[in-house]
């Protein structure tokens, strides 16, 4: 089976995403946290050694080190034979919720998280703002987890981890009290937390954490 080290830090939803999707599929990763609050991915010696586009996570499979958490969960489900598509319609309903999670939901909750709880003098108009397009886009998937008890249906699947990943983090954090804003997506969040082998991200991303703010 392959090796896998994954580059992190406890906060990032990304980070996450993979470790959880490891887990489910039952393979072990070596931890490697990350200093990101002090600036280590910024640097030139970490893009030149680590990741050229500055971001984490980084997933090493047998030493090699790989970038972007939608093409990797694609990756790791078609290597895995779990948690991908099984038809062209699957496929597209797939990759249709998990693009509009990289552009939207994970896109806006990722920053608006850092920025409220993780920056110490936050603009307010900038998180109103960002609150704001949050709403809606969780006002787009509301409905359809009524309807739906995944995102491509009956079946969990890597769209289902990539858009939880963000929003399963402590309410103090997100600021956001699902089962009394969007029940249905507190639901949903519970049948992911269900899964056998499920555990959150801070048990599954040990290591020091970023200060809090709010």
């Amino acid at each position: 089976m392959p090796a896998y080290r994954l580059h992190y830090f406890p906060e990032s939803g990304n980070s996450y995403k993979l470790a959880l999707m490891l887990t489910l599929c039952g393979q072990s990763f070596e931890p490697v946290w990350t200093d990101y609050g002090g600036g280590v991915t910024r640097t030139p010696e970490w893009r030149r050694d680590i990741n050229a586009m500055g971001e984490i996570p980084v997933l090493e499979v047998d030493g090699e080190r790989l970038t972007q958490t939608g093409p990797l969960l694609l990756q790791l489900a078609e290597r895995h034979g779990r948690f991908g598509a099984e038809t062209a319609d699957e496929k597209f309903e797939l990759l249709r919720w998990l693009f509009w999670d990289n552009h939207k939901l994970t896109s806006y909750m990722a920053t608006y998280r850092f920025m409220r709880t993780f920056t110490p003098s936050a603009d307010p108009q900038v998180l109103k703002y960002f609150r704001k397009r949050l709403d809606d886009f969780l006002d787009i998937l509301e409905p359809h987890l009524q309807r739906n008890d995944f995102a491509i249906g009956k079946r969990v699947t890597v769209a289902d981890f990539s858009m939880m990943a963000y929003l399963h983090y402590p309410a103090d954090e997100t600021g956001y009290d699902f089962a009394a804003s969007h029940p249905a997506v507190k639901a949903w969040l519970d049948r992911i937390a269900g899964l056998p082998g499920w555990r959150p991200a801070y048990d599954l991303l040990p290591g020091k954490r970023l200060p809090h703010y709010a």
